[in-house]
């Protein structure tokens, strides 16, 4: 066999030959070597969407545009069924603008998101995003409004763009990345990247806090798509991915859903690559 044929992309194209669906991967070592796959497809974002609002909101606070410590109240009108927890506390119930920007992340809270777009403004989202670089990103409306079919658009290449600039600090700047990279690191589905990763090193009862092997992440799921993507530290330094996945025929939510499998292949494969060359995914 050809030595080309043994590159990390085509063990990658491998790895998920018999995926149902088209999957879209970005993956970057932060030391200039990217492995791209379909990654300027666009794909349904779900709630990976949330992880540009956090930008959004966290570059308007360091701009002083935005307060995070405005208190903000939980009212009917944005109500809505699906993940987080302020659907189970009462109505007027206040929380200041980082809480909620926090649970939009850590448990995909979609009333405290759609309170943030009320804040933000949808329109001041989409032009921030694209100020940002992220041409293939946008939301399409609050989630709900769309029947759930819509919610926003991206590319694999910008989400993990957006993860590996939060990572070199470039984002919104030091104290506010520092601050987000803190809260995706408490992030609780990491349905895909962490499928088939060794759970030692994600079982804090092992590690403890300050171990050098962390994810920071954020996950979205709806009918048609499966996406995960963030950050994956190491003692040997942190890498930038993002999988996400449209087109499979299995329509279900259940945690050995064929996104996850494929997806969590590609997931090991980078992370056996990164620990064996100490930080790199080529020589």
């Amino acid at each position: 066999m050809m030595l080309q044929e043994m590159t990390l992309e085509k063990r990658i194209e491998r790895e998920i030959m018999s995926f149902s669906g088209l999957m879209g991967i970005y993956a970057s070592d932060l030391r200039g070597r990217v492995v791209a796959i379909n990654a300027d497809e666009p794909f349904e974002t779900a709630s990976t969407i949330k992880s540009f609002i956090l930008a959004v909101l966290f570059q308007k606070a360091a701009a002083g545009e935005k307060d995070l410590n405005r208190m903000l109240a939980y009212t009917q009108e944005n109500f809505i069924d699906g993940s987080g927890l302020l659907r189970a506390l009462e109505l007027g119930t206040s929380l200041s603008v980082k809480n909620l920007a926090t649970l939009m992340i850590i448990v995909s809270d979609n009333i405290a998101t759609n309170m943030l777009i009320d804040y933000i403004g949808l329109d001041e989202i989409n032009e921030a995003i694209g100020a940002m670089g992220f041409d293939g990103t946008r939301l399409h409306c609050k989630l709900g409004e769309g029947g759930w079919a819509r919610l926003g658009t991206t590319t694999p290449r910008d989400y993990g763009r957006l993860f590996e600039r939060l990572a070199a600090g470039e984002l919104t700047g030091p104290r506010g990345d520092g601050q987000m990279l803190e809260i995706f690191k408490q992030q609780r589905f990491a349905t895909t990247l962490t499928y088939l990763l060794p759970p030692y090193y994600f079982d804090e009862d092992n590690y403890g806090a300050a171990s050098p092997i962390y994810l920071a992440s954020k996950s979205g799921s709806m009918n048609a798509c499966r996406n995960d993507g963030g950050i994956v530290g190491t003692p040997w330094g942190s890498y930038a991915i993002a999988l996400f996945t449209k087109g499979f025929s299995d329509k279900q939510y259940h945690k050995d859903h064929e996104s996850h499998v494929y997806g969590g292949r590609v997931s090991r494969l980078l992370f056996d690559q990164y620990l064996a060359l100490e930080g790199r995914f080529a020589l």
